[in-house]
């Protein structure tokens, strides 16, 4: 079977649909989503995605919602068994987190350059999903590929702490202009630029704050 270009070289193009599919409404019972401006996603050329986290419902619902193939880093804990095949088959990424780890990282560079987009969580996040910092991998892929740097903001699938059992809440999806990023070299350069792509991040997930306030 022929490989894609936009995704990993173990990944099988068809099962990779088939997981967008399945991603856009797993949860469609269980929340009520609000997208929006995904118009402002890129169709075409590398894309490095950076989104907040806070449970393990955001990269299934961007995975499933995103208008073009998605790969993202995943925790190489959950690549055990039958789930870690599946993901392999999907295109998803194992990561080490907190140690060197290059091979994913190369792998991903890889799918940059030829056209694909790769999806970020970057470290830091604490509560429902506040960007406190951020890990370099983010910038290091910028620096390495070229590619546009696209922010995602996710608000409500974490049920605030002392609330009661809620009946389908409102899950907010707000896509930030993307922005190109020159990185610089060496650590400094990295550093910087990992500040560029958390400031923006963290600002977007404060205006998704403010939208919600006001409704």
């Amino acid at each position: 079977m022929s490989k894609a270009s936009d995704l990993p070289e173990d990944a099988i193009p068809w099962l990779h649909e088939v997981g967008r599919v399945i991603g856009r409404y797993l949860y469609r019972p269980a929340f009520r989503f609000r997208v929006h401006h995904m118009d402002r996603i890129p169709m075409d050329g590398p894309v490095v995605l950076v989104a907040n986290h806070s449970s393990m419902i955001e990269p299934q619902v961007l995975f499933g919602i995103l208008p073009r193939r998605s790969v993202f880093l995943v925790k190489g804990e959950l690549f055990k068994g039958i789930a870690g095949h599946g993901l392999r088959a999907i295109g998803q990424l194992a990561i080490r987190r907190g140690e060197p780890d290059r091979k994913p990282l190369l792998a991903a560079v890889r799918v940059l350059r030829g056209g694909g987009l790769i999806g970020v969580f970057p470290e830091g996040t604490r509560g429902e999903g506040d960007v406190l910092n951020a890990e370099q991998g983010a910038a290091w892929l910028v620096r390495q590929s070229g590619a546009t740097v696209q922010p995602v903001a996710v608000r409500g699938t974490r049920r605030p702490e002392g609330s009661g059992r809620r009946l389908r809440p409102v899950v907010d999806v707000l896509v930030g202009k993307p922005f190109e990023l020159t990185v610089g070299p060496g650590r400094s350069g990295l550093a910087a630029g990992t500040e560029q792509i958390r400031t923006a991040l963290a600002d977007l997930v404060g205006e998704l704050d403010r939208m919600r306030d006001l409704r």
